[in-house]
């Protein structure tokens, strides 16, 4: 029986897998959140889709050595999580920060990438003011009197009306270690702009843009118009974790995605 943690060279990547024999899909999840975020799509599209969700470093159960990193070392996680199941082939995907890895992860080994699955997401680089922005967001996090407020105004813009939601991850939040919060912002802030690659994937992708998403529309947009086999779907009214808060628009866009594209391929 398979441990549920893949080793990478510095670290134990934390994975759970809803087992069965249908496509793999491997979802990474939002900074700030882990896995579990993914309970929805994993109850909803289980036994259909085989559904593995992981927590990349700094998150979740996941362990590290609390070692800077960047999303391409996430993207290589993600692989190491596909080795340990013994999955040559998956649908890859993942919400914001997750979807960053998933790009990477299709852009360092095509060949096992059947399809993505990019939830409120780009491919751009953060601009000054995002950096400016996240960098006081930061400062702040780490005044122990300031991060109850700190983390009510982050479950406000990443989950909105939800208030059940909202206090679940609150609680999470205010009981993490801030220094692995501190990391994992520096992979976040300081990602590459892959603009100029994304010509170089060729499966089939689902962009599901959130309309009141932290990602600009144009981005979004412009994202989905690079990558030459694309369907991109917007969710009125949603945020980040629009998959959380807007689950079965999420499932049955997904759901439609995949019937059409990965299940008409193998058939």
């Amino acid at each position: 029986m398979l441990v549920p943690f893949a080793r990478a060279i510095d670290a134990e990547i934390h994975y759970e897998d809803s087992g069965g024999h249908g496509p793999v899909v491997l979802l990474g999840h939002e900074f700030f959140m882990d896995r579990t975020m993914f309970a929805s799509q994993v109850a909803a599209l289980s036994p259909e889709f085989r559904i593995v969700t992981w927590d990349a470093r700094g998150h979740g159960h996941t362990r590290d050595q609390g070692l800077p990193f960047s999303y391409w070392t996430s993207a290589r996680d993600a692989l190491t999580v596909l080795d340990q199941l013994r999955i040559e082939r998956a649908i890859v995907g993942g919400t914001s920060q997750g979807g960053f890895s998933a790009i990477r992860t299709a852009l360092l080994a095509p060949e096992r990438v059947a399809a993505l699955i990019l939830i409120a997401t780009e491919a751009h680089a953060p601009t000054p003011h995002e950096l400016d922005n996240s960098r006081r967001f930061l400062e702040r996090w780490h005044e122990p009197r300031l991060r109850r407020q700190m983390a009510e105004h982050l479950a406000q813009w990443l989950i909105g009306e939800d208030a059940w939601n909202r206090a679940v991850w609150i609680k999470r939040w205010l009981s993490r270690d801030p220094h692995a919060t501190e990391v994992a912002a520096g992979c976040i802030l300081g990602r590459d702009s892959i603009l100029d690659r994304l010509s170089e994937i060729s499966c089939p992708v689902l962009v599901i843009h959130p309309t009141r998403a932290g990602i600009a529309r144009t981005n979004a947009v412009e994202m989905a118009r690079l990558l030459t086999n694309s369907r991109f779907v917007e969710i009125e009214a949603a945020r980040q974790a629009v998959n959380m808060t807007h689950p079965a628009q999420v499932n049955s866009a997904i759901r439609k995605f995949l019937r059409d594209t990965v299940l008409t391929q193998s058939h």
